[in-house]
């Protein structure tokens, strides 16, 4: 288990239990869907005069969903200053290679009509067929971008 996990798996654990009980109490208390990118599109509701932007789904929903997005980063970042323990925060991945993915994430977010949060983890929690054609999607993705790195990087 080790080998999968060198930094221990009891932090995924526990932050898994979070957001997935989080996501599950506001859908359930308000028939909210907490994804992601959709944070994204409403945030940029904004500042965008795009019509794409200007959607009544992204401005009703822009406030709570950036108080959302407001305390995924603060619990991340009261997480890692209370358990961090040496663990680096920094990454080695060449700017170019994260502004490509990023590049490619975001296509294909918009591609799917939603991110992995939205349908990995509110789209399969309410059995959406879509949702989970859209993360075989991304698994199958990420295995061949994955394997495909390692045979060009070696």
């Amino acid at each position: 288990m080790n080998n999968f996990f060198p930094n221990g798996w009891l932090h995924y654990l526990i932050g898994g239990l979070l957001i997935g009980s989080s996501v599950a109490l506001l859908f359930i208390f308000n028939g909210w869907i907490a994804g992601m990118s959709t944070v994204f599109s409403s945030t940029w509701s904004y500042f965008s005069s795009l019509p794409y932007f200007k959607q009544e789904r992204f401005i009703s929903s822009r406030a709570w969903r950036l108080i959302l997005a407001a305390g995924l980063i603060i619990g991340a970042l009261i997480w890692m200053l209370m358990f961090n323990h040496g663990i680096p925060v920094h990454t080695v991945v060449p700017w170019w290679r994260l502004f490509i993915g990023g590049l490619l994430v975001g296509y294909g977010t918009r591609l799917a009509n939603g991110c992995t949060s939205g349908h990995g983890i509110c789209g399969l929690g309410s059995l959406q067929l879509p949702s989970l054609v859209a993360v075989i999607t991304f698994i199958a993705t990420a295995v061949a971008t994955a394997l495909i790195f390692r045979m060009v990087m070696a």
